[in-house]
């Protein structure tokens, strides 16, 4: 979640810092707002591209859990069948 908190802090302050640099700027207002339209669809458009990557990096960990826990499951599975299998040839032999 770090790695989150990072992100989104570092596009907020870009954005608070184009936007006080631009109303700054020696520009009309209508160029200025223009602008500053274009720079905030450029941040959410990061944004969302840095949040989809970060999603499909979450599913893909959550994918691979799934997987060693299956593989986990099937072995535990297979040492109790072993286990089973061994106590009754020993049943076996004792009678």
């Amino acid at each position: 979640m770090k790695v989150g908190k990072l992100i989104t802090g570092l596009v907020s302050g870009a954005a608070v810092g184009a936007a006080i640099g631009l109303l700054f700027a020696p520009k009309k207002g209508a160029d200025t707002r223009k602008s500053i339209t274009e720079t905030g669809d450029s941040y959410i458009k990061d944004a969302k591209g840095k949040f989809n990557e970060m999603a499909g990096n979450l599913n893909q960990k959550v994918d691979a859990i799934k997987e060693r826990s299956k593989a986990k499951t099937s072995n535990s599975k297979v040492e109790e069948k072993y286990h089973d299998t061994k106590a009754d040839i020993h049943d076996m032999r004792a009678s």
